[in-house]
């Protein structure tokens, strides 16, 4: 029962982690219905360390867009068959814009790691105190209309290549993504909406979240772990098994998942996801108040 228990997280993870729909506001309603059998401490490491699946997604599928060090000559001069001082100029671009990409990525991510540092108890305690499940309907809520509200405005973002993207705006999309620490914000939500409302378009918007994911939720999972340990707390061999299952399945859904969110995109806004957090947010309300 563990075990199935860690698949149905993994697919939560995988899903809610990518779309914009809050992964926080979903764990909390599962874990009233279906809750793991395991330490309270490594049932809060482990909703945090199966995100490296996820992360693993990102990865693989973004491979030639975020990886400098491997570079098909083709992919840059494919007129050329051997290098010269052209190709080799022309790699050599791609290969420092590759490492510019990645500086923009880390100066996005540091507003939110110095701040998620700064109250990470506070942050705690909004997920584990008695308001936690109105505090995540209310975040749930409010980026819903926001949702709806930006796509009735019709933003077009103009921006395609994040190659493009200033300093300026990749530091605004930072400061944005902090409101992520608000439980129920969704991370994705945050960055995708500000990104648009910063002038990315919807795909432009999703990659950058996707990619800004990856130093976030590693660094997190990484505390994450240090801290289990740090606290005396060690694994049995049933929950190493839970948690490799949980994040296997948390990888394979995360592909389905970031596949299916940019086809999605470009032929679909966002309101969908708005309409679902709103109704979301109502369920979480009603149940919570009802239970209560």
């Amino acid at each position: 029962m563990e075990i199935l228990k860690s698949i149905i997280l993994g697919i939560i993870e995988g899903i809610t982690e990518w779309l914009p729909i809050s992964s926080t506001g979903h764990m909390i309603l599962f874990d009233e219905f279906v809750t793991l059998n395991t330490s309270d401490a490594f049932k809060d490491m482990f909703f945090v360390v199966i995100q490296l699946g996820a992360i693993i997604a990102v990865i693989l599928l973004f491979w030639n867009k975020l990886w400098p060090f491997h570079l098909k000559k083709t992919e840059v001069t494919p007129y050329f068959k051997k290098e010269n001082a052209v190709t080799k100029l022309c790699n050599d671009y791609v290969y420092v814009d590759r490492f510019i990409l990645w500086f923009k990525i880390l100066l996005a991510s540091l507003p939110a790691a110095i701040l998620g540092l700064m109250f990470d108890d506070q942050i705690d305690a909004m997920l584990t105190g008695d308001l936690r499940a109105y505090i995540v309907a209310a975040a749930l809520i409010v980026y819903g209309v926001l949702f709806i509200i930006i796509e009735n405005i019709k933003i077009k973002g103009k921006i395609e290549d994040l190659g493009s993207l200033s300093y300026r705006t990749t530091f605004f999309i930072g400061l944005i993504q902090c409101l992520a620490l608000v439980p129920g914000t969704s991370r994705s939500g945050s960055t995708i909406l500000g990104a648009m409302l910063l002038g990315l378009s919807r795909t432009a918007a999703a990659e950058f979240s996707f990619f800004l994911s990856v130093p976030a939720m590693v660094g997190g999972s990484g505390i994450k772990v240090l801290q289990f340990f740090a606290d005396g707390n060690t694994f049995n061999g049933m929950e190493i098994a839970i948690l490799l299952v949980g994040t296997v399945t948390a990888f394979i859904v995360s592909v389905i998942a970031i596949k299916f969110l940019l086809s999605f995109i470009r032929k679909h806004d966002f309101k969908a996801f708005g309409y679902y957090r709103i109704v979301l947010g109502i369920i979480v309300i009603l149940y919570f108040s009802l239970v209560n």
